[in-house]
């Protein structure tokens, strides 16, 4: 069967890290490696790369199947393609996946959309798929899309992943939803790293740093088999903080940007997101990094009753971490989280306009400032955070003067959507 793979690109309204990085569609490089494997034709369309709509891949490739992955924020732009792709020919058999269709599949429910899967598996099912075993994503992308993915400074970027779902449970994420905490063997991650051509790695997982012993044999296995990459990966700050003989090993390894979640300033506020973290932690953990020269790529959750001094608060915080990269995301009440249902009441932003619920606009009335002023004092933390003088200086020093370019624009790009917000109120 012909069946096209579509990652949609976001909505105009969207305000996304897409400005700053594009990453593999690794989803559907997973799926289409069952479906070839099983004698299907599949093809992956990325729109967010692509500059053709998408009715032209329809009428190029005239599948029978087109499925569709995406998050909350794709919501409207997959019924749209869906609506597309039943008026090019109503006999086409559309289908979505995602983990926020494992999660919430009444929000993909529609006249255009024959199915919505809650895993791989349901796709497989309907397609005919044997069970051939645990396989590698299908890496045979493009050229025209292989050299433009890149996440900020870390360009033609390999994407893997070797857990699924999170061992937390912090009150105001999504992941916890979607999947219980499992890893896979060690000995078969390197197998597919060994056939990742690129340099640059970054681990999905939802936290890579967890597992000491995991971690251990893991650099273990990369120098005994003399793998040679540069990992990006995400990793909790009290892990970091008690365990720095790990991250001097992994160091060693290759690994050379780690994403925290910092979340907070407030011990209060961590301790209300059931985060088991203290800030002293943070702190200690920003000083391993930097001690190895790991980059802190830091994520903050900004609180809806917050004024000004909170906002000033939090900058003197990061500023005193001596973080440049940062990335800002008021408090969104995500369906199937305990915030969701105390939040209904008090959206500024209907649920079914998913587009905005990107995790970077206000969805949820704030209690202290205007829409307006809690967008500008957002606009202004980026700006003194990242596009100071001495950050840039930084940046050009150490990643040259066309990333740092490129990083500005992206930035700009967000500076504008937010502008335009402050502007609309």
């Amino acid at each position: 069967m012909q069946v096209l793979l579509v990652r949609p690109k976001p909505h105009k309204e969207t305000i996304g890290l897409q400005s700053v990085m594009v990453c593999e569609p690794l989803e559907l490089m997973g799926l289409k490696a069952v479906l070839s494997a099983n004698g299907h034709d599949a093809v992956i369309v990325d729109m967010i790369l692509e500059k053709r709509p998408l009715s032209y891949y329809l009428k190029k490739h005239n599948p029978s199947l087109v499925a569709f992955t995406g998050y909350i924020s794709h919501v409207n732009v997959i019924k749209e393609y869906a609506r597309t792709t039943k008026k090019i020919n109503k006999n086409i058999t559309t289908a979505v996946g995602g983990v926020h269709s494992e999660v919430c599949p009444e929000d993909f429910f529609d006249a255009n959309i024959d199915m919505v899967c809650s895993s791989p598996s349901d796709l497989y099912e309907f397609l005919g798929c044997d069970d051939k075993g645990p396989m590698f994503p299908d890496r045979n992308l493009p050229g025209r899309y292989r050299r433009k993915y890149y996440y900020l400074f870390h360009d033609n970027c390999a994407l893997i992943k070797t857990s699924l779902g999170c061992p937390y449970n912090c009150a105001f994420c999504f992941c916890k939803e979607i999947a219980k905490y499992s890893a896979r063997d060690i000995d078969d991650v390197v197998n597919e790293l060994e056939g990742i051509s690129q340099e640059e790695v970054y681990i999905v997982d939802d936290d890579f740093l967890f597992d000491r012993n995991r971690l251990i044999e893991f650099a273990e296995k990369l120098q005994s088999r003399n793998i040679k990459k540069r990992f990006l990966a995400y990793g909790r700050a009290d892990f970091i903080a008690n365990n720095e003989d790990i991250i001097g090993l992994l160091h060693k390894s290759g690994l050379r940007a780690v994403i925290v979640g910092i979340e907070s300033a407030s011990q209060e506020e961590l301790d209300s997101f059931n985060k088991k973290l203290q800030i002293e932690d943070t702190v200690k953990a920003t000083s391993i990094l930097a001690k190895y020269g790991i980059e802190c790529y830091g994520t903050v959750i900004l609180g809806i009753d917050w004024g000004k001094a909170d906002f000033d608060r939090l900058y003197r915080f990061l500023a005193s971490l001596g973080l440049v990269f940062v990335n800002l995301q008021p408090l969104t009440p995500m369906p199937q989280t305990t915030y969701f249902d105390q939040c209904k009441d008090s959206l500024v932003i209907p649920y079914t306009e998913h587009e905005k619920w990107d995790m970077a606009h206000l969805v949820v009335k704030p209690g202290k400032l205007s829409i307006r002023q809690y967008y500008l004092q957002i606009t202004k933390l980026y700006c003194k955070l990242t596009m100071n003088p001495k950050s840039i200086a930084y940046m050009v020093r150490k990643y040259g003067f066309f990333k740092t370019a490129r990083l500005g624009l992206g930035s700009t790009h967000v500076s504008v959507q937010y502008l335009k917000k402050i502007v609309r109120g």
